[in-house]
């Protein structure tokens, strides 16, 4: 990743993560304090949302004309109350959850070899079938640069091996991650 941010600027976004889902389930709309400078920027990212491990809520964007602040907010909202995987975050659930945010660089046409495990995250398309997966997913789940292609593929709606077929798509990002639990 090209970029870095401070352990403050992190906990900003965490915080408004966190703070942009309490204030949806209160009917209201959050605004976080003032913006600082290191965090005025434009980039895409994904908001997980983890329940003792286990994913209760992910949605992101590849938007690279949004501030990442509200980029955040939105997707936090989203991954709380609109992934179509799960009902809508509860309250009580809300204090257990834990929040990792995934700041997105650029995406770049890649080969398959060109590929990294804990480096890249992917995005396939092919035809009107779209997938993508962080860089952390193949990481946690212990999957080779293969398997991480074929799951990719999978979760596009498409056959394990279509990333082989010469009209399939391959664009590689890497990701700036960090959640509640880990600041660093």
């Amino acid at each position: 990743m090209k970029f870095e941010i401070g352990r403050e600027a992190r906990a900003l976004l965490l915080k408004t993560a966190r703070e942009s889902i309490r204030s949806y389930q209160q009917g209201a709309a959050y605004e976080p304090e003032e913006i600082p400078k290191e965090l005025n920027f434009e980039s895409g990212c994904f908001v997980s949302l983890n329940i003792r491990g286990r994913l209760r809520g992910c949605i992101g964007n590849f938007r690279s004309d949004l501030n990442i602040v509200k980029n955040v907010s939105e997707m936090a909202c989203k991954a709380a109350f609109a992934d179509p995987r799960f009902g809508p975050l509860s309250v009580d659930e809300l204090c257990i959850c834990n929040i990792e945010i995934s700041i997105l660089s650029p995406m770049v046409k890649a080969s398959a070899e060109e590929i990294t495990v804990g480096r890249d995250g992917i995005y396939i398309l092919k035809g009107l079938s779209r997938g993508v997966l962080l860089p952390q997913v193949a990481v946690e789940n212990g999957w080779d640069r293969e398997t991480f292609l074929n799951q990719t593929c999978v979760k596009a709606g498409l056959p394990e091996d279509a990333w082989k077929e010469a009209d399939t798509e391959i664009l590689s990002f890497e990701a700036l991650v960090f959640n509640e639990n880990n600041l660093i």
